[in-house]
């Protein structure tokens, strides 16, 4: 797999900081927020080879160390191979020690019928299983005191105070269901297609909980949920309508308590990632503070059904 070198810079990387979802939106505005505050950081986005060349130069402009790797988060294939790549790179010392993973891509479709290479739902692929995939295959190599953060959404809690209508809440299923496309009524609906986006940010919040159980002492993971951030393209696969709205009407909600700005919410993240926000393993921090999630997401039940399936699912990937 190719990659791109580190540009040269006036910092000497201390550390590496591996991040998916840092192409735009939040995660870019938490990515050059991440250089900035700590410029011993060694960068390593995960995106589309066909973006990844051009991401790492603009991020490692000004003289930060950034380099990339290629991955479809779709596809697993994709995840175990990016992963192997970074694991080799650390081993041949062209990566300084590794002390975090970032999972911040998302996705959500217009339906809940997409599949990614290996025939899942794509929803669930990127949002649950790629970040379940990245931790096992790295958490080896993380060198404590390390933190994982997922980014989740507070669509989970499904109620309107969260999510203001827009987003339906969270149908739970057995994790083997939500897996394979057609998991929701009318799954060539718009609606189911966000039912499946509210329930992947579910499934990723007990995914949080049972890391939090089982990565070793000194290896933190977080939930981190940004609130509503209009203009982050993540409605990019909806209707023209749709599209129009987010990226042109609902940014004004960000001047009310309702919605977060871009690089607000980037500095959020960043903060997050880089220990300012205090947050215990298992946490979830709503913005810049700790708080609960919603009493469904508190399932250990449900949790250690996920890691069954996610473990299954991924199987053939990690060895």
């Amino acid at each position: 797999m190719q990659h791109a070198r580190s540009t040269r810079h006036r910092h000497p990387a201390r550390h590496t900081l591996v991040m998916t979802g840092a192409r735009r939106g939040i995660g870019r505005a938490a990515a050059e927020r991440i250089l900035a505050a700590a410029p011993d950081t060694h960068l390593l986005v995960v995106a589309r080879a066909d973006s990844g060349v051009r991401l790492s130069a603009e991020l490692g402009a000004g003289g930060h160390a950034v380099s990339h790797v290629a991955a479809d988060l779709a596809s697993l294939d994709s995840v175990r191979s990016a992963a192997a790549d970074i694991r080799e790179r650390l081993d041949r010392g062209e990566l300084p020690p590794l002390h975090g993973f970032v999972g911040n891509a998302g996705i959500q479709y217009t339906n809940a019928l997409t599949r990614g290479p290996e025939g899942l739902e794509a929803t669930f692929t990127v949002n649950v299983l790629a970040n379940h995939l990245f931790v096992r295959l790295l958490q080896d190599r993380l060198t404590a005191p390390a933190r994982v953060v997922i980014t989740v959404s507070d669509t989970h809690f499904g109620d309107f105070r969260h999510n203001l209508g827009m987003v339906p809440g969270p149908a739970w299923r057995s994790p083997d269901v939500l897996a394979r496309t057609g998991a929701f009524p009318r799954p060539d609906t718009t609606v189911a297609g966000r039912t499946a986006y509210s329930t992947s940010k579910l499934a990723a919040l007990h995914l949080v909980h049972e890391l939090a159980r089982r990565l070793p002492a000194g290896i933190d993971v977080v939930a981190h949920n940004p609130g509503f951030v209009p203009g982050t393209d993540l409605a990019r696969d909806a209707g023209p309508l749709a599209r129009f709205a987010m990226r042109r009407i609902m940014p004004a909600l960000t001047l009310t308590p309702f919605a977060t700005g871009r690089a607000a919410a980037g500095r959020l993240l960043a903060d997050v990632v880089l220990g300012r926000t205090e947050a215990a393993t298992g946490s979830y921090v709503d913005r810049a503070r700790v708080a609960r999630s919603s009493e469904e997401s508190y399932d250990p039940r449900r949790e250690g059904d996920l890691w069954e399936a996610a473990e299954r699912l991924t199987a053939a990937r990690t060895g």
